[in-house]
């Protein structure tokens, strides 16, 4: 049995039109000999009615009075209003079809609400019904415990839940459906000379989903690269014959060596310093990770701590350390920009570049990192444009490397 996995995330379901256009490459997979198991997400974005987001405003959004519980309880029908929706749509034409929950795909996890992990998934009630179908239709993003009770496997969680059932069913492929042709090598919406990648590693692109390109979680990639499982992004709206962005390892020796993949961005934080002593930093690091708060972009040095949080949620942070009469100093406004790739290991003059590119903009590096394939400054926000086009051109547009 030759088993292909499509997921569509909420644009590609979004209204009969989207969902005709995921139709067509379900079709054209049957045509080929695969039977496919489809994932899909919930329909649309804030605003629409079914959205995640639109489902969670209807309790009050983050102040909620429900337990998280309760909460998943609710934010799973959005899924599985979808699989339903997709799912007559289907068989009114003519394939066949059939639609499952997550609790009835076999997808069983933890009773960590939120953000539940996959423990299991049981493949035999999916394999009965592919005997009989062509297409299995599963809701993303949700599962359900030993208990009984209904979990949500957090933002991201369809990509998560086509690559959990790529790997349980050793899937030829794993392809992750949405409104974009494939990745870039930055945000086209800010950079004007970005470029299409056609074939990246799951290193890179997992680098580059974890520092704010949203095309696919970062969970999914690693997910199929440790079932080594190739995975495509595709859009939905292209024709059933342009295959994306190819994201595997083996493929990769075929491409030219390149020193840079691509360049990402997380925009709207805030940089918090706080003066400590080494007693002092063990003791609020423990309290930050008690109350929730996930650090990032941290430097530690003797007297001092730096670190950066999304501003959404800084504000409850600064409450924190007030009332723990913590002495901080924030900057706000901030963005992170992550140079990504592969072949930036064992250069030299890499960072000498992009200290070089900001000074000749003007633009003050607050922070930096680095790692054997990503380099991280910490920038203005409204400087990131301005930013991010000039280092595109240092590193993809030129060939000094």
């Amino acid at each position: 049995m030759k088993i292909l996995i499509q997921k569509f995330g909420g644009t590609s379901v979004k209204d009969e039109e989207s969902r005709l256009a995921a139709e067509k490459h379900i079709i054209h997979a049957v045509s080929l000999g695969y039977k496919v198991i489809v994932v899909v997400s919930a329909i649309g974005r804030l605003g629409d009615p079914y959205a995640t987001d639109s489902l969670l405003a209807m309790v009050d959004g983050e102040k909620t009075y429900l337990d998280l519980r309760e909460r998943d309880m609710l934010l799973s029908v959005g899924e599985t209003i979808s699989t339903a929706v997709f799912t007559n749509q289907l068989k009114k034409n003519g394939i066949h079809a059939t639609g499952l929950t997550g609790q009835s795909a076999g997808i069983l996890t933890n009773e960590d609400f939120g953000q539940a992990k996959v423990q299991k998934v049981n493949t035999s009630l999916i394999y009965e019904y592919l005997k009989i179908n062509d297409v299995v239709v599963v809701a993303g993003f949700q599962g359900v415990s030993e208990h009984g009770n209904i979990t949500t496997i957090g933002r991201g969680g369809s990509d998560t839940t086509a690559a959990l059932l790529g790997a349980a069913f050793e899937a030829e492929c794993i392809d992750i459906f949405t409104d974009v042709s494939g990745m870039m090598t930055a945000d086209p919406r800010l950079v004007e000379k970005a470029q299409f990648l056609q074939v990246v590693s799951y290193n890179e692109v997992s680098n580059m989903a974890h520092e704010g390109a949203k095309v696919i979680d970062p969970r999914a990639v690693e997910i199929a690269q440790q079932a080594g499982i190739p995975v495509r992004i595709r859009s939905t709206y292209q024709p059933v014959t342009d295959m994306g962005t190819l994201i595997t390892n083996s493929e990769m020796q075929s491409v030219p060596q390149r020193l840079v993949t691509g360049i990402a961005h997380v925009p709207h934080l805030v940089q918090f310093t706080i003066e400590t002593t080494e007693a002092l930093q063990e003791s609020l690091f423990n309290l930050l990770a008690q109350s929730g708060f996930s650090l990032d972009f941290i430097n530690i040095f003797p007297g001092k701590i730096v670190f950066t949080l999304p501003q959404a949620i800084s504000g409850k942070a600064k409450e924190l350390l007030y009332d723990q009469n913590v002495t901080f100093a924030t900057r706000e406004n901030c963005a992170k920009v992550a140079i990504v790739g592969a072949g930036i290991t064992g250069v030299p003059g890499v960072t000498a570049k992009i200290v070089t590119a900001m000074s000749e903009l003007q633009i003050p590096i607050y922070q930096s990192a680095d790692s054997y394939t990503t380099i991280w400054i910490l920038i203005e926000e409204k400087k990131l444009k301005q930013a991010l086009n000039k280092l595109h051109e240092v590193f993809l547009q030129t060939n000094d490397y």
